[in-house]
């Protein structure tokens, strides 16, 4: 599997006055290409300062990051502006679509930011409207969808640029067990059939047990990781909660 994401030995401190805290101690890992993998850890692990510093909203102290061979380290505010649009998919616990804005709007609105061709753009949406299950939903506001249309909304919005990687916070955060289901087999799809390169930060063993593999996080570094393999979810989701256990931490059980 070739290789999409490395993170190499990077580490994160945050200055609050006298106290220096350690988000992140040298932690090392890598991605493949297509692969989804889902990462987990008790509040304080350091999940959401990794997930901050791979989406480029927040800079390493010190160490490396490479999507797609790019060392996202090395690059200025704007071309960081720029590779974000361009190859990375976000998908957040609150959605973040815009009030004003139709679902459809909202969905095309990363490639009217690239002035992508109309015909395109078009082309682009009806593939993604079709298969998440929005089509007929696109002429509607936020506020008229439910929680998992808003969410397959603003999963189809992460997909439409085609990136390289999308990351994912606590996507199943704002919606009930059932929604949270649907949400996941959406994640898988977008998995199977576009080949998206998924990286989830979660609390929900649930979530993780959809992943091929979940990393765990401990004091900023990787405890450990669980490998689905040819078991089933059911299996996958048994070996989280053990090792979940074993981090002595909190993770949400559905």
């Amino acid at each position: 599997m070739k290789e999409l994401l490395s993170v190499r030995n990077v580490t994160k401190h945050y200055n609050g006055g006298s106290v220096v805290t350690k988000a992140l101690d040298g932690i090392s890992f890598s991605i493949g290409k297509g692969e989804f993998v889902a990462v987990m850890g008790a509040s304080g692990s350091g999940k959401s300062t990794l997930l901050n510093v791979i989406a480029t909203i927040d800079r390493v102290g010190a160490g490396e990051i490479l999507i797609d061979g790019v060392n996202v380290c090395d690059m200025d505010e704007n071309a960081l502006s720029a590779f974000r649009r361009d190859k990375l998919g976000f998908v957040f616990q609150d959605y973040n679509l815009l009030d004003t804005l139709t679902i459809e709007e909202n969905i095309v609105l990363p490639l009217n930011l690239k002035r992508e061709p109309l015909d395109k753009t078009r082309d682009a949406l009806q593939r993604v409207a079709a298969q998440l299950d929005i089509a007929d939903q696109l002429n509607k506001f936020p506020h008229e969808l439910s929680g998992g249309q808003r969410q397959r909304a603003a999963c189809a919005r992460a997909l439409i640029t085609s990136p390289s990687l999308i990351l994912a916070d606590e996507p199943t955060g704002a919606l009930d067990s059932r929604n949270s289901k649907l949400l996941m087999k959406t994640f898988d799809m977008m998995n199977s059939a576009f080949g998206s390169t998924i990286l989830t930060v979660t609390h929900d063993a649930s979530v993780g047990s959809y992943a091929a593999r979940v990393l765990f996080l401990k004091d900023g570094k990787v405890f450990g990781e669980c490998v689905r393999g040819d078991r089933s979810r059911r299996e996958m989701y048994a070996e989280i909660l053990s090792v979940t256990a074993s981090l002595g931490g909190d993770v949400d059980v559905y």
